[in-house]
């Protein structure tokens, strides 16, 4: 059987990324049948790792200084190629650049990524692809706004202080310094589909998961309905309840109304950016997976998005993991004939994450064994080509 595998999975969050996971598993396939062309497009659904699989895929990495979550300046990166450039939230405003990881649910910004915005459209970005997870931040996108020129004031006129915490204080915004560039499209690439405020929304459930406690959760809600108010009232627009909006701490709220986004779910819209059909033309296997196949996989994640593809191509999907908590009538159900964890091979899940890598590339060969038959010996005891 001729035709190259495509090997197309997300991160092992916090063992491996993307690229890497990749690499291990290629160099796996490899060892094992060298006669196997095998193509790698590492991915991602919008959250940490995106900018990282779109310079695995030919973008260009471009660095510029930002705003971290509490204000601190960090050094960030987006992607960029033929004026399309791809800024995720977390490169400048994510949990791992809060400094020694103490949570500042309160207070972090999202000014950072408002700044990444920036200095994509001054090198000529006409079209932004925001990913938008893994945020540290509540603050309604209110700094990454602050950052294109939107000033917050209180009641005497004063602007406020960062983070969502503040937003209660909120009385009316100065525009004056704010124009939304022209001629610049602005899609958001995210799986989250909630609403802005109420027991669905930003602060009630994604708060507590950047460090809120049941008061900060209602000063929260709070600030961000105030947010919505004044910002809605200014701008002449309602979209506080639209899918999306309480994305990544209330950023989606801010994209939808002061920069015209549009959402689009995160994995379909990397895979196109990817050129992941392309790469999927004339491919006998597709090898895809993220660090557990589990619930939320199921709602969108990565890998359902590449088995989809490869669906409409024809092409069996396999999965690799670190653990697997799917069963095989739910695999079938998303488009995965089967799937390869980790703790098959290795069952203590401190060892799974220690030696990923290597693991990994072992398990490699097992999906070789399984899936890529060797080649018959042909009528001379050479193998058939």
């Amino acid at each position: 059987m001729t035709g190259h595998v495509l090997v197309a999975p997300d991160k092992f969050k916090g063992s491996l990324s993307a690229v890497e996971v990749a690499s291990r598993v290629a160099a796996g396939l490899r060892a094992a049948r060298p006669e196997v062309a095998v193509v790698s497009v590492p991915v991602a659904d919008g959250g940490d790792g995106t900018v990282e699989a779109a310079v695995a895929s030919g973008f260009a990495r471009v660095e510029a200084e930002a705003a971290g979550p509490t204000g601190e300046p960090v050094t960030a990166s987006y992607a960029f190629r033929e004026g399309v450039a791809v800024v995720e939230l977390a490169e400048a405003s994510g949990l791992h650049r809060l400094p020694g990881g103490r949570l500042e649910p309160l207070t972090a910004t999202s000014h950072g990524t408002g700044d990444l915005i920036a200095a994509a459209v001054r090198h000529g970005a006409r079209r932004v692809v925001l990913g938008i997870g893994g945020s540290a931040c509540t603050d309604g996108g209110s700094g990454m706004m602050r950052a294109l020129g939107v000033r917050a004031l209180d009641a005497r006129g004063r602007e406020l202080p960062p983070g969502g915490g503040a937003l209660t204080g909120l009385r009316a915004l100065d525009l004056s310094g704010f124009e939304r560039p022209g001629g610049v499209e602005f899609v958001v690439a995210g799986d989250v589909d909630n609403p802005l405020l109420g027991p669905e929304g930003a602060a009630a459930v994604y708060g507590p998961q950047k460090g809120a406690d049941p008061a900060g959760v209602a000063l929260l809600e709070e600030g961000l309905a105030r947010w919505a108010d004044v910002a809605e009232a200014e701008l002449g627009v309602r979209v506080r309840d639209e899918p999306g909006a309480g994305a990544a701490g209330g950023v989606g709220f801010a994209a939808l109304a002061f920069l015209g986004a549009r959402f689009r779910p995160g994995i379909d819209l990397l895979l196109d950016l990817l050129g992941f059909s392309e790469r999927l033309s004339g491919a006998r296997l597709v090898i895809t997976g993220e660090g557990s196949l589990d619930g939320q996989t199921l709602r969108g994640k990565a890998p359902m998005g590449v088995a989809a593809a490869a669906a409409r191509a024809g092409v069996p999907v396999v999965a690799v993991c670190g653990r697997r908590a799917l069963t095989a009538e739910e695999l079938s159900r998303a488009g995965i004939r089967s799937a390869f964890a980790l703790t098959d091979i290795e069952q203590d899940v401190s060892r799974c994450i220690a030696q990923a890598g290597p693991l990994l590339q072992s398990l490699a060969a097992t999906v070789a064994a399984d899936w890529l038959p060797e080649p018959s010996p042909g009528p001379l005891g050479d193998p058939c080509t």
